[in-house]
C-alpha cells in the first residue's frame, strides 16, 4: 500500500524528445567532420615528385645559348667586366636548369647541385667558381661561357 496517496511518481518523458537531442548532437558532429574534412591539406604522395612537362626542350636551349654568346660577346667587347660576366654566366646555366628541371638551381650551392641528381650542371658550376669568387687571377670569359653552353647543348 501507498503511504501517502498524493504522492505520484515521475512522469516519463515523451521518446521524440529523446530523438530531437540525438539528431541535434548528429548535425553537430557532422558539421565539425565536414569542417575538419573539407579543410585538411591534401594527402601528399611519397612518391619522387614528377619532372614538369616540357614545352620545348631545344627551344629552351636555343635561349639560354644565346644569352650566353650575348655575355660572352660584351665581355670582349669591354662593356661588361670579367668577374661579372662569369657570375652572369653561372647564373644563366643554373637559370637554364631551373627551367628545364623545375629545381631551383639558382640558390642551390655547388655542393647542393653535387649532391642533386645534376652531375652536369654541378661540374660546369664548379669550373666557373674560382672566376666567380677566387681572388687569383681570372680564367677567360670565352672558356667559361664554352664550358656553359656544352652543358647546355648536351642536356637531354
Amino acid at each position: 500500500m501507498q503511504a501517502d496517496p498524493g504522492f505520484y511518481g515521475p512522469l516519463p518523458y515523451n521518446p521524440a524528445w529523446v530523438w530531437c537531442g540525438a539528431a541535434i548532437l548528429a548535425l553537430v558532429a557532422g558539421w565539425y567532420a565536414y569542417l575538419w574534412w573539407s579543410t585538411r591539406a591534401a594527402p601528399t604522395s611519397l612518391a619522387a615528385p614528377t619532372r614538369p612537362a616540357l614545352t620545348d626542350l631545344p627551344a629552351l636551349k636555343a635561349a639560354y645559348l644565346q644569352r650566353i654568346q650575348d655575355v660572352d660577346r660584351d665581355a670582349a667587347a669591354g662593356t661588361l667586366e670579367a668577374r661579372a660576366a662569369h657570375q652572369q654566366i653561372s647564373l644563366l646555366l643554373r637559370g637554364f636548369v631551373r627551367d628545364a628541371t623545375g629545381v631551383d638551381a639558382t640558390r642551390m650551392t655547388q655542393q647542393d647541385l653535387a649532391q642533386h641528381p645534376l652531375p652536369a650542371a654541378a661540374d660546369a658550376v664548379e669550373a666557373l667558381y674560382p672566376a666567380e669568387f677566387g681572388p687569383g687571377p681570372l680564367a677567360s670569359v670565352g672558356a667559361s661561357a664554352a664550358r656553359a653552353a656544352a652543358a647546355v647543348r648536351t642536356w637531354n
